[in-house]
């Protein structure tokens, strides 16, 4: 194997785990992003810090590093520029297809519902608080109304009332990434749980499924995660086939983050991610024989994966802080953490605070039913005090 040069576009906590996970089969990487001090940057080899959204930043730093692999870890980038990079030789992780289309609604659900007949929930796109009427008329009332570019439930609202519109428009183009003025309204679907559906697909051609993770959200955000999610087999077989479907159609290798609602009306096709995805990090926790970062790192360089296997039960439980601070935090309760048995955790090392930004997450593991290991993980996480620093 040789040691290739891997460009990491975003440099979050989920990027930080797949830098460990590529150093440790011997490549080098840069990790970039638009601030200092990112988590990956901390572990990377080089890194640097431009705005991917400008696409001559972006051209320039390919030019530079000349790349093996360009490994897309967020939703803020210039993803058009990488079809280019595509016909110039280099590698998009999975694909400069998958990239573009996954960091936009908009085409993912149009691909998913349209292109491919997959069950989704009813939707319309809006560019203005006149379109976002028209939508929820279409929709119904309540809807979820949510940006076309964003992250980690920012500016995801529900509308129940006719007074929450304009409220809910101002709401989503706040939380957009990137300079995408438009939303998407969906019905809102009732489903008994949701599934994150890790999927592998590699250069020989054969796809594997992680086993099912269930998450808990607030505020569009994950708070906790479990795997596996017990579920109907017929319901988990469907859900595998149409993550199948949905990630041969964008082609490429890696780990994809497939989410779905399962109701009393089936299987309904949620989002997609074509990276790790934040509900994964329960894998931290040696849940299965790889974790989703280690699936990731070797179906990048073409290292085949011949099965994922659960090797025990586990949870995890996000460590959130309270306030902002504008330098690194300090950290309390750790040595209270760690005395709890059958428990881990992770401080991500994220230089800045804000309200609700996810600093750390608590593992738990063993042969308890889930629903134990949960609380176990909410104890882990609750014990860790982030103490924010100006």
């Amino acid at each position: 194997m040789i040691r290739n040069k891997i460009l990491l576009l975003g440099s979050g906590e989920l990027g930080k785990e797949v830098v460990i996970a590529l150093q440790r089969l011997g490549q080098y990487v840069i990790a970039v992003d638009s601030y200092k001090n990112a988590p990956a940057m901390q572990v990377a080899h080089e890194f640097e810090v431009i705005n991917m959204l400008d696409g001559e930043q972006l051209d320039d730093i390919v030019e530079k590093h000349k790349p093996d692999f360009i490994v897309p870890e967020i939703e803020s980038i210039r993803t058009e520029r990488f079809y280019e990079y595509e016909q110039r030789g280099y590698k998009v992780i999975p694909s400069a297809k998958a990239a573009n289309f996954t960091m936009n609604r908009k085409a993912i659900r149009d691909l998913a519902s349209r292109d491919l007949g997959l069950k989704t929930a009813r939707y319309q796109y809006a560019t203005s608080i006149e379109e976002l009427e028209s939508g929820v008329e279409y929709v119904g009332m309540p809807c979820v109304v949510k940006p076309l570019m964003s992250s980690s439930g920012k500016g995801q609202s529900i509308i129940r009332t006719q007074s929450d519109i304009v409220k809910s428009w101002e709401y989503a183009l706040e939380g957009s990434r990137g300079d995408l003025m438009e939303v998407i309204i969906e019905e809102f679907v009732l489903f008994d749980y949701e599934i994150t559906l890790l999927t592998v697909t590699q250069d020989n051609g054969n796809t594997l499924f992680c086993p099912p993770i269930g998450h808990r959200q607030e505020r569009g955000d994950y708070q906790e995660s479990w795997q596996p999610m017990l579920m109907e087999d017929h319901h988990l077989s469907l859900a595998q086939t149409m993550a199948q479907q949905v990630t041969s159609a964008l082609g490429g290798s890696g780990v994809w983050g497939v989410e779905f609602f399962i109701g009393r009306e089936g299987v309904y096709f949620s989002e997609l991610s074509p990276r790790p995805h934040d509900t994964g990090m329960v894998t931290l926790g040696g849940t299965q024989n790889l974790s989703e970062f280690e699936l990731h790192a070797r179906a990048i360089i073409g290292i085949p994966i011949l099965e994922v296997v659960l090797v025990r039960n586990g949870a995890s439980a996000v460590v959130l802080a309270n306030d902002e601070g504008k330098s690194f935090p300090n950290f309390e309760g750790l040595s209270k953490a760690a005395a709890i048995r059958g428990t881990d955790f992770r401080i991500f090392g994220k230089p800045t605070t804000r309200k609700n930004r996810r600093m750390g997450v608590g593992l738990s593991f063993g042969n308890e039913d889930v629903d134990i290991l949960v609380q176990r993980a909410k104890l882990v996480a609750s014990e860790i005090k982030v103490i924010s620093c100006d």
